[in-house]
């Protein structure tokens, strides 16, 4: 499962997401956070996750591929599901197994978080896998560079986070490489008791933090012998250009915030 771990992985490709500015990228899935919070009944949640399917088209990853990347959040989401199912009052009692009771309110709201849940992650996991890290961290800077006002070292943020965004297939590399070793030499943390489990999980740690360290070390040597010292006087190589198609994307955006919002109102 480990290599099958899309986070922070980029895919190069030639579709309309691909070719978008990474401003127009970071700024779209900011705002769409904030969107998915106005739906607040089915036809908000269906036009949600219409859109959701339409973006992965447009960006041409296979959604197999997508879903099988996510199956961690896919078992976080159904443990929300289920948290909300069970935990949650109102509304017509549905099903009532011994102390076990399902309220028609507690379905609704596990459902409708599973979706909040799913798009959030979908169109944030299409940032990644269409825009390379370099990009992300140009666009970053660019957007907070109002901020230097106020002597906000916003160069090292982009590039902090760029970095660690970067870091995350690679120690899910390094983590399922170390599993394989320890396997190998007899030690198993995917099966049997829980509290053996853990245990086993912590020779699997320690390798894992070394590794992690000497990464970053080597990592602030190779800049530090390139002459890295921070933002400050350098200059890009890629320079960023708005075209048509981000302002496609930000008028498409408007739609269906629009739409969500008059779903919320008068629906």
């Amino acid at each position: 499962m480990m290599e099958k771990m899309i986070f922070g992985r980029f895919i190069p490709g030639d579709s309309f997401v691909h070719k978008m500015d990474p401003r127009a990228k970071l700024i779209f899935v900011f705002a769409f956070i904030f969107v998915v919070f106005v739906a607040n009944n089915i036809p908000a949640y269906i036009a949600l996750v219409v859109f959701t399917f339409f973006i992965v088209f447009v960006s041409r990853i296979r959604l197999y591929f997508l879903i099988n990347g996510l199956k961690p959040v896919l078992i976080l989401m159904i443990f929300t599901f289920l948290l909300h199912v069970f935990f949650t009052k109102g509304g017509d009692l549905l099903v009532e197994i011994g102390f076990v009771k399902i309220y028609e309110e507690g379905l609704k709201q596990g459902i409708f978080i599973s979706i909040r849940f799913l798009v959030l992650v979908f169109v944030t996991s299409i940032l990644t896998l269409t825009t390379s890290p370099i990009s992300i961290t140009d666009g970053l800077e660019t957007l907070l560079n109002p901020l230097k006002k106020i002597k906000v070292p916003v160069h090292e943020l982009a590039l902090m986070m760029s970095i660690a965004l970067r870091f995350i297939p690679t120690l899910m590399d390094e983590t399922d490489k170390i599993m394989k070793a320890q396997m190998a030499r007899g030690s198993d943390v995917t099966s049997g008791p829980i509290k053996e489990r853990i245990k086993a999980v912590v020779p699997l740690l320690i390798p894992l933090f070394v590794s992690a360290f000497k990464r970053a070390e080597d990592l602030a040597t190779a800049m530090e012998v390139r002459g890295y010292r921070g933002g400050e006087g350098r200059t890009r190589y890629r320079q960023l250009k708005w075209t048509g198609r981000d302002t496609i994307a930000m008028v498409v955006f408007v739609v269906l915030a629009a739409i969500l919002i008059y779903l919320r109102i008068y629906y």
